[in-house]
């Protein structure tokens, strides 16, 4: 970057980007496709991982590396989960993960198989000061293969397809990280394993039985990532953590041993009581419907229900909580009497046989306002609309 460069990206660093595009032809001192990358990466990095948005010098990649990289709070967390002496990141991309994981380890390998990446890392990591990690430029499969062994591997396969859909099965994935599990664990004490929200959890441990711990993050109710650490323990147990990040708040954690929700007996109930919970994204994720209302002690609205009540208040209970207002009917005459005085609120279906569109359709009721309707199938196979304001 020379200083017109610089001067122009720290200038229209909130600008926008479709405006500042048509006016090239005016500076013709400036490498203005590079300028307008790096503005776009500031803008979208801002929030996203303010340690790097800070250093003015750190220069960024395409948008869809950007896309791809985790947050501050997610690769924090990450970092919090493994320590040693070395770790080695087979899929470095932006670099995020590899820069906070480096923290807790003396010697860090950063492994990327296109080269571009590999000089931003190269000066980005100089940037932050991170200047024990090395920066290799070579195919996952390849490096892996010829490696020394280290205390921790860390990877996060590509999630997408080739026609560009987002997949489920680690098999779909690039590189497969089922087919190399044998070898990874051949190679590292412990291997953690970045996946999508959106993978089957119970496929990919089947795939990985060695897998010993599975985290599922979520950030303000929205899961972010799935984590699968795997080592060569021969423990059959297999430890569940659900962590959901709230801001100015106290995290909502959530942990229990998975087969403890295979053999736990919820109570159900057809009765809504004083206060009605809604499990956070990342509970929701790991499957532990039956055990979530077991260890809070709150009864079950339906085994497909996903809703809990309880006549006493649960603070600590990892997701949203409601107090009831008054229960509807699902009758026509009964839907329309209410929605008259309720003309706007926030809608959820659950096992209910609506979509949110469709309910919102022939209810005729807005989105917003203090007011959250629970539309949901009761124990007794009963439809009804549950009435709440939230306390938290």
């Amino acid at each position: 970057m020379n200083e017109e460069t610089k001067r122009f990206i720290t200038e229209h660093e909130q600008g926008d980007i479709y405006q500042l595009s048509l006016q090239s032809g005016r500076y013709k001192d400036i490498d203005f496709d590079f300028a307008i990358r790096q503005i776009v990466g500031r803008q979208k990095i801002r929030n996203k991982v303010p340690r790097f948005f800070q250093m003015a010098d750190i220069e960024y990649p395409v948008q869809l590396s950007l896309e791809q990289s985790s947050s501050e709070t997610t690769a924090q967390y990450k970092a919090s989960l493994c320590e040693g002496n070395s770790l080695v990141d087979l899929t470095g991309g932006f670099g995020v993960d590899c820069c906070f994981m480096a923290a807790h380890f003396k010697q860090v390998t950063y492994v990327e198989r296109q080269a571009e990446l590999c000089q931003l890392a190269i000066h980005n990591f100089s940037v932050l000061n991170e200047n024990h990690i090395e920066v290799v430029n070579a195919q996952t499969e390849k490096y892996l293969a010829e490696m020394e062994p280290v205390d921790w591997i860390f990877i996060d396969p590509a999630r997408r397809s080739t026609s560009g859909k987002k997949v489920v099965l680690l098999s779909d994935c690039e590189p497969d990280v089922s087919a190399l599990s044998d070898l990874l664990l051949k190679k590292a004490t412990q291997v953690m394993i970045k996946l999508s929200p959106m993978m089957d959890i119970s496929a990919a441990v089947r795939d990985l039985p060695k897998t010993a711990e599975i985290h599922i993050v979520a950030v303000e109710n929205e899961c972010k990532e799935i984590l699968l650490i795997l080592n060569k323990s021969t423990e059959d147990k297999l430890f569940v953590k659900t962590i959901n990040f709230i801001k100015n708040k106290n995290n909502q954690l959530f942990e229990f041993e998975r087969n403890d929700e295979v053999i736990s007996n919820p109570v159900f109930t057809s009765e809504i009581q004083k206060y009605l919970y809604e499990p956070n994204a990342a509970v929701m994720k790991s499957g532990a419907f039956k055990l979530i209302g077991s260890q809070y002690r709150l009864l079950k609205l339906h085994i497909n229900t996903h809703l809990y009540t309880s006549e006493e208040l649960s603070t600590d209970f990892p997701g949203r909580i409601f107090e009831v207002k008054s229960v509807w009917e699902n009758s026509k005459k009964e839907l329309k009497s209410q929605v008259l005085r309720i003309p706007k609120a926030n809608l959820t279906t659950r096992n209910y046989p609506l979509s949110v569109e469709e309910l919102r359709k022939k209810l005729k009721i807005t989105e917003g306002g203090d007011i959250y309707l629970f539309a949901c199938t009761l124990a007794n196979e009963q439809k009804v609309i549950i009435e709440c304001e939230k306390i938290s």
